[in-house]
């Protein structure tokens, strides 16, 4: 008969015994971790499969033609090559160096820029104008200012290009019809190169300040009124109070104003397609204009590709020079 040892007289035996059955420290930590893995793991999982359907349509909508697009840009990927795709040759940077001697190119550059250097400040501008008007409390009928203010941001540019360009039209128009009120002959404003671009700002400094007036109200309802009676009772005017209180609390508004309108105009196309179509003389040429020729008109694909590449670079570049001048003034 098997007999069993008292391991209570001696403690040594005990402990052993106790470690042996109940775990450590070690143990309970392996276990937590494992557990803390698995959680980590499920997570994943549900966020990566409540995700998965928008990860695959931006990988098929998005990023492939990106990725198509750019490997274009170093072909001279053409109408010939569709038909046959092995037929394709590697140019390198050749369509890079091609943009450097495009004359077309350069003026489609420099109307871009002129757009972006007039346009954005007076975009900007009225819309701070109009935002700062609305939101006093003198302002009468502000709800149906506003409406009037954004409408032409969402209404298509096909009705905006045919109202303007009637009321630009050099016999019947009305600018040209006021004009002719006080004895002053209005010139060809859609049909003359030295005022076709400038009508064209004009426009879309018209159709764009509705979004920027909505972006300031935004801002200005953040700017607190203790601010402003305070300036008050100090004897600020209206002008002081906006320059030193307003527009500076302002600027982290400004910078995102500044910025979506910089490169909706670095992007501007619809204007210049539907009034001028680029002319007279190339003086409305946009450079995406100049893409959409390239692209779609002369089936040049590979150069196409070089500049939409080049107009992506100078968004890029642009905006985080604009956030950086924020950043400091900030």
């Amino acid at each position: 008969m098997r007999t069993t040892r008292d391991t209570s007289a001696d403690p040594a035996r005990w402990t052993a015994a106790q470690q042996a059955v109940q775990p450590g420290p070690e143990r309970h930590g392996d276990r937590a971790r494992a557990a803390h893995r698995r959680l980590v793991l499920r997570r994943a999982v549900i966020g990566y499969g409540f995700s998965g359907p928008f990860l695959v349509l931006f990988a098929v909508v998005l990023l492939l033609p990106i990725l198509a697009a750019l490997s274009m840009a170093f072909t001279d990927f053409n109408l010939a090559a569709v038909r046959d795709p092995f037929g394709t040759r590697f140019v390198g940077l050749e369509n890079f160096r091609r943009l450097l001697s495009d004359e077309v190119f350069r003026k489609a550059a420099w109307n871009t820029t002129v757009f972006v250097v007039f346009g954005v400040p007076l975009t900007l501008f009225c819309g701070l104008v109009a935002a700062v008007l609305l939101d006093s409390q003198v302002a009468r009928f502000r709800s149906l200012f506003r409406v009037a203010f954004y409408t032409p941001v969402v209404t298509s540019i096909v009705g905006i290009a045919v109202a303007w360009r009637y009321v630009l039209d050099p016999d019947h128009g009305l600018v040209n019809s006021l004009l002719s009120l006080v004895g002053a002959h209005g010139p060809n404003w859609l049909g003359s190169p030295a005022t076709a671009l400038p009508s064209i700002i004009a426009m879309a400094v018209w159709r764009n300040l509705g979004f920027s007036m909505v972006i300031f109200l935004a801002g200005l309802q953040a700017v607190p009124d203790e601010l402003r009676e305070a300036a008050r009772v100090d004897g600020a005017g209206r002008i002081k109070e906006l320059r030193s209180i307003t527009v500076p609390l302002l600027r982290p508004t400004m910078a995102f104003a500044a910025i979506t309108t910089t490169i909706g105009y670095l992007n501007f196309f619809e204007e210049p397609f539907m009034m001028t179509g680029g002319g007279p003389l190339n003086s409305t040429m946009s450079v995406t204009m100049h893409m959409y020729q390239q692209g779609f008109r002369y089936g040049h694909y590979g150069y196409a590709s070089s500049i939409a590449f080049v107009v992506v670079l100078v968004v890029a570049l642009l905006t985080m020079v604009q956030l950086r001048l924020f950043r400091d003034n900030t």
